[in-house]
């Protein structure tokens, strides 16, 4: 007899709980994968489904092989490796793709659960937000949902089902919980891994260009909370050092392309006033540098070290997120004394490159009377004649300096400390053009400061005889409300509309704060549990500097526990019932009579097997078989147990 090449229909009513998991599974990986990717699940969904609603076979095995052939040099040459989060979740989801196209029975549907098992758990290998809860709980439950369709009758009501898949979630919670409170943690979690999708971070970069930062000023990404320690600084100390940029080649701004450390660059912070201490928790940029408050003189970060122009970085890029506690200076005084060849750096400038800005900068400072006067002539400038700050600056030419100065006369923050870097290099003043960021919100929920990405900042810092490097912020000058407001502080007061920026909905707002609020918890609480908070919450409990040996043995003593309460509270649940009082009579009426019922036997045959095999007296036994249905199946009434209960003691 020929086999039949199509399906049979069996997998109808579970399959589209299968494609459901698979979908709800791949739903965190659709914005970091190719698209072709996710077209690609989603038409072997919709060709295997066709398939068995048609009863058509599957593809043949040769087909299959060319697809799966071509999907991984698909991702090689996508990725340009097989390795890492991004390709490892894009392989995953093609696995499941071509599996849809191989399944004929149930136990291939649980290969495809299996599969949608590690799509929900390598979703946090790429990020942990706070919505990451919820959604790895949901996704477990609806792919044990989807388990137990699968394995059940069609006719399994799909209550049922969800009921089984949440206590089975319910019952590993509390061993969950207390393997991640107990176990000895590592100062890198293992599922720290670096993001390799290429999916570009938001956030500065080495080098600037006119519109660069202002790109960025649209962003409200988070780019990293501070938790001050006592007094929290003014807004006009509130300068984030990041970056310090000292090349420049008439458009582009450039820094050292690789960080360095510099012995001797502590030594040259001359420090005054009282220090600010804060703990910082910086989102993952990928990049070396490490902000802090300007000047950082003190910090608490493996690998992390001074530079020669005193920006903070770290030999590793920073590619999770990352906390570190600080201390700096805001008044403070560094380099006084400035080597003849660094004094060159800073003064370098392209040849035939904006030439009206250098005319124009070497004129001011000859009827300056100083330095002093001269930095303070140009600000007034910029403050006094028709100069505009805007988010949305017009395009410069190849002399991008002269065009803004003479011509557009509109810019972001970069656009002046820029324009004012050039024009100091021209009248022989070293300066140099920091970026970072600038201000920064309190929120009220949770008593820490937001620094956004919108909060990008350049401004500059010139070198005086007797004075060091002095950061002057020609954005002040410009739009000082920028510096003494912030950018929130000034989209709510109104000033920010002539920026290009609307007030935002005070209650939106208020909803924005207190979601950020609920994810410092969590990145505190949760994200943040290493070593430390483990110590700490340790000894909380009573247990000072335990050892690893110690937190196992407490672990498997917890886990040891947990384990039994849990059985026993199954063993409690599915117990079976307890005879009622007229199955026990019955029951010894059943060992007087000395047989055995058969199975399947009903009262009524076992009753006549009784008359015929044994002494017992006929119109006994017919009175204890009626009393006894009476009792077990018809209406409930107390005398009935009596008879039964006499009935047998007669004999």
């Amino acid at each position: 007899m020929a086999r039949a090449r199509g399906t049979d229909g069996s997998l109808l009513a579970s399959l589209p709980w299968t494609l459901l998991a698979l979908a709800f599974a791949l739903l965190p990986h659709v914005p970091y994968l190719p698209v072709w990717i996710t077209a690609a699940l989603l038409g072997c969904a919709i060709w295997r489904y066709s398939i068995e609603v048609r009863r058509k076979p599957v593809p043949p095995t040769l087909l299959r092989a060319a697809l799966a052939l071509g999907c991984f040099l698909g991702v090689l040459y996508t990725y340009s490796t097989v390795s890492g989060v991004g390709p490892g979740s894009a392989l995953l989801a093609i696995m499941a793709a071509l599996k849809l196209l191989e399944t004929r029975q149930r136990r291939d549907q649980f290969v495809l659960l299996f599969i949608a098992i590690f799509l929900v758990m390598s979703s946090l290998l790429r990020e942990q937000y706070l919505w990451s809860l919820p959604y790895l709980v949901i996704g477990v439950i609806l792919i044990m949902t989807a388990w137990l369709k699968t394995a059940a009758d069609d006719a399994e009501p799909l209550r049922r089902s969800l009921g089984t898949g949440s206590r089975l979630v319910m019952y590993a919670a509390p061993l969950a919980v207390a393997m991640w409170i107990f176990f000895p943690r590592i100062a890198t979690p293992f599922w720290a891994v670096p993001i390799d999708t290429g999916t570009a971070i938001t956030g500065l970069s080495d080098t600037i260009s006119p519109g660069d930062i202002s790109k960025l000023s649209k962003s409200d990404a988070v780019a990293f909370r501070v938790n001050f320690e006592g007094r929290v600084p003014e807004p006009k100390d509130r300068y984030w050092r990041g970056l310090v940029l000292h090349r420049f080649d008439g458009r582009t701004w450039a820094g050292i392309p690789e960080p360095r450390i510099a012995s001797g660059a502590l030594k040259n912070i001359e420090t005054r006033g009282a220090p600010v201490s804060y703990e910082v928790m910086l989102e993952p940029t990928r990049q070396h540098w490490v902000f802090a408050l300007d000047i950082p003189y003190h910090w608490e970060l493996e690998n992390t070290f001074l530079g020669p122009q005193h920006q903070l970085a770290r030999v590793q890029p920073i590619d999770q997120r990352t906390a570190y506690r600080a201390v700096s200076y805001p008044d403070y005084r560094i380099d006084l004394e400035l080597h003849p060849y660094r004094r060159n750096w800073y003064l370098e400038l392209p040849e035939g490159r904006n030439a009206r800005t250098a005319e124009l900068a070497r004129s001011m400072r000859a009827a300056a009377a100083s330095d002093e006067r001269f930095i303070a002539a140009v600000l007034t400038k910029f403050n006094e004649e028709e100069y505009h700050y805007t988010l949305e600056p017009p395009p410069l030419g190849s002399d991008p300096v002269d065009r803004f100065l003479f011509e557009t006369r509109r810019g972001f923050c970069e656009h002046y400390a820029s324009a004012f870097a050039v024009m100091m290099r021209a009248a022989g003043i070293p300066a140099r053009v920091v970026i970072g960021y600038q201000g920064g919100e309190l929120n009220p929920m949770g008593n820490y400061m937001i620094v956004r990405q919108a909060d990008a900042h350049a401004w500059t810092e010139v070198w005086l005889q007797g004075e060091g490097w002095r950061r002057v912020d020609p954005t002040a000058a410009v739009a000082p409300e920028r510096v003494d407001a912030g950018r929130t502080g000034a989209m709510f007061d109104g000033s920010a509309a002539a920026w290009g920026l609307g007030a935002p909905s005070r209650l939106l707002h208020n909803l924005v704060l207190t979601w950020d609020a609920m994810n410092a918890k969590w990145n505190e609480w949760i994200l943040g549990y290493g070593p430390e908070n483990q110590e700490r919450f340790m000894a909380w409990l009573g247990m000072d500097d335990p050892d690893w040996r110690r937190m196992l043995l407490t672990l498997v003593a917890i886990v040891t526990a947990l384990t039994m309460l849990i059985s026993l509270v199954l063993m409690l649940r599915y117990r079976p019932p307890r005879k009622d009082r007229a199955a026990i009579l019955y029951g010894r009426f059943i060992r007087r009579s000395g047989l055995k019922p058969a199975t399947g036997e009903s009262p009524q045959a076992f009753a006549s097997r009784v008359q015929g095999e044994t002494a017992l007296p006929a119109a006994t036994v017919r009175s204890i078989t009626d009393a006894y249905l009476d009792a077990r199946y018809g209406p409930p009434d107390p005398g009935v147990l009596h008879r039964l209960e006499s009935h047998i003691a007669a004999l």
